[in-house]
Order: C-alpha cells, then structure tokens, then sequence
C-alpha cells in the first residue's frame, strides 16, 4: 500500500480495521441477543463504519441516520453542537447504539445521548471507531471502541477534512502542512 501524499502516516490499514470491525460485531450481537437493537449512524464520518459493522452485527437491528456536528471544516470543535438531522425511527423501548467515527471534546455525542434518553429509549450507548487519547470537555463513556488514537487529526475510512479523504480505506494521520493550507488538498 502506497502513502496518500497528504498522509503522514498510516495508523490502521484496511485489514486491521476490517478485523476490529468484525470483533466489534460478534460483542455487540452478544450483547444485544433478544433486545430491541436501533444503530444511530451520524453523518457523514461513521456512514462507512456504520456499514460494515451492520454487516457484521448478526442480531436482528434497526438503523438510521442522524446529523450532528460541532466541527464545521475547521479541524478543532467549535463548543457549539448543531443537531440538524433526528432520528427518524421510534426509540421508545428500544436499545439504541449510536455508531459515531471518532470521540474527541465529547461534547457532540453528549448531546446526542441527551437526545436519545429524551426520546424514551430503554438504554443509549456508544461505539466508535476511533477514541482520542486526550482530556474531554464532556465525560463520555463509550462502550465499544474500536481503536485508541493520539490526539492528532486524522482522515480516512469516512473521516474527512473539508470533506475530503473518505474515501480513504485507511485511517491516517493529516499532514499538519495540509491542515494549516487547506488550499494544499484542493488541487485537481
């Protein structure tokens, strides 16, 4: 496998996340046996974690998409989380799983459990691909992870900067020369 020229380096390759993904699958479809399952992908980053972990979730589940974000294209939260998308299933006595790419400030996916446990749900838990080494703004205890990662800025396997490099079937870490250019990832 080459190196994207806008990468630094390479943290997980396609076959490791595969695997982990895999793993992850056979925890939750233990976990979830005779339960109600609902999976909450937010959009855009988990869309491509959201479907192979489906996929690998051998229990009957539900799924739908919900859009929240504190970013924006800038590549440091905000503080101001924008709920623009909801759910659009009833969560009443169901056990809802929101599947999100990465936990970093924590702030995001605080208020989509907020959210979620408001609707009436029997029980709301996490599980994300990525989880930043670093101090949160908001204490959220995922309950599934896929893998811990430094707190630097990475992009790949549905993360992006400035909604590019999901296409990525790696997770990488960005070039911070990209990150302070952004005009640098925008040649044709």
């Amino acid at each position: 496998m080459s190196l994207h020229p806008d990468l630094e380096k390479v943290l997980f390759t396609r076959e490791q996340i595969a695997r982990r993904v895999a793993e992850l699958g056979h925890e939750i479809s233990r976990d979830y046996d005779g339960r109600d399952l609902v999976l909450l992908g937010v959009l855009k980053g988990s869309v491509v974690f959201l479907a192979d972990l489906m996929r690998a979730i051998t229990v009957p589940h539900r799924f739908d998409l919900i859009r929240a974000s504190s970013y924006g294209s800038a590549t440091v939260s905000s503080g101001c989380v924008a709920i623009s998308r909801r759910c659009e299933l009833p969560l009443a006595g169901c056990d809802v799983l929101i599947v999100e790419d990465i936990l970093d400030s924590g702030r995001t996916i605080a208020a989509l459990c907020r959210e979620m446990e408001q609707s009436g749900a029997c029980s709301v838990a996490l599980c994300v691909l990525l989880s930043k080494q670093r101090e949160r703004d908001v204490i959220v205890e995922p309950r599934y992870v896929g893998f811990e990662i430094p707190d630097r800025f990475v992009v790949g396997y549905g993360l992006d900067y400035g909604e590019r490099y999901r296409y990525l079937d790696c997770v990488g870490i960005l070039k911070p020369s990209i990150c302070e250019n952004p005009a640098r990832s925008c040649k044709k």
